[in-house]
């Protein structure tokens, strides 16, 4: 059986990597976005659409029929979510809608992968497994609540195989700066490299605590839900591991090897911020054999090379 898969969302962070998860493992890949981003590979079909529009998304299914459908399309920041609150719900939830609409007509035995957050779930101060209790508290996390109830609706009223995964922070080489880890990295090699005026860096609330896992991690976990999961079931995906983010600041500082002074700015602590959000990650361990490879550290270490390099 030939395997394919179709990645909405393509030319975003996780993009590049899925891709390159899929096709190493002998899956043919499609892919499509609005545009086509520097980090897609020539293995690629890519196919430019905007999920926002329901012909578009259709006419991408029909002409691929995948075996599988992977939709990263979104507004994945929470900021970003509150300043553009109708925005987020059209790409997370409409675009969703769109891609269930076009399975629906056109290849409906392919399985699709909806990704959701642990920004689902209530705050907590012990790890968050699937049953845990859900109260989105941004326009970021209702809109992937409204999306996973969406597929639920269309499992049980046409049978379409959709397949659920609640991610916990990730990061890796190639995400935005605007996300704290990458704005870590990218500050303390311009005050170690002098290119700002002091050393200073800007941050936001130190204290509290995340799980980050590598990618890498991620979309490995994305594919061996597709593969070995079961349909209509919720799976967290994190590292199983907490650290206060101040500890990985120190990291950060300590890799520069650079007097820098931290600087905490208040615009950049949100309001009604979870203390902890910690993964338990014990069901996609046992149903589908998934584990991490990647330390944190070795990840940030990682980043801070490439931007040692790049800046």
């Amino acid at each position: 059986m030939n395997l394919s898969v179709l990645i909405f969302g393509i030319s975003g962070f996780v993009g590049g990597y899925l891709a390159k998860e899929f096709f190493s493992n002998n899956y043919e890949v499609y892919g499509s976005d609005l545009f086509k981003s520097a980090s897609i590979q020539d293995h690629v079909r890519f196919a430019g659409a905007d999920i926002r529009d329901a012909t578009q998304t259709a006419q991408m299914i029909k002409d691929t029929r995948p075996t599988y459908i992977v939709n990263l399309t979104a507004i994945s920041s929470v900021a970003q979510s509150w300043k553009i609150p109708q925005m987020t719900m059209e790409i997370n939830a409409i675009g969703t809608l769109n891609i269930l609409e076009g399975i629906k007509k056109y290849s409906p035995d392919s399985g699709l992968l909806l990704i959701g957050s642990s920004e689902q779930y209530a705050a907590s101060d012990t790890p968050i497994h699937e049953q845990s209790l859900i109260t989105a508290g941004s326009p970021y996390g209702i809109s992937k609540i409204t999306q996973e109830k969406t597929g639920e609706l269309y499992c049980k009223q046409y049978g379409i195989k959709v397949f659920y995964v609640r991610s916990f922070n990730h990061t890796g080489i190639g995400q935005k700066d605007s996300f704290v880890i990458p704005s870590w990295c990218r500050q303390a090699v311009s005050i170690k490299k002098g290119y700002r005026n002091s050393n200073v860096m800007t941050v936001g609330n130190l204290h509290v605590k995340r799980d980050f896992s590598d990618v890498r991690d991620i979309v490995s976990a994305y594919r061996l839900v597709l593969e070995r999961g079961n349909p209509n079931q919720v799976y967290n995906i994190g590292s199983g591991k907490i650290y206060e983010l101040k500890e990985l600041l120190n990291y950060i500082i300590s890799l520069s090897n650079t007097q820098i002074q931290v600087c905490v700015d208040k615009n950049l602590i949100r309001a009604n911020e979870p203390e902890s959000i910690w993964c338990d990650n014990r069901l996609i361990k046992k149903e589908t054999g998934w584990n991490n490879k990647y330390s944190i550290f070795d990840t940030i270490h990682d980043m801070y090379e490439f931007y040692l390099n790049a800046l």
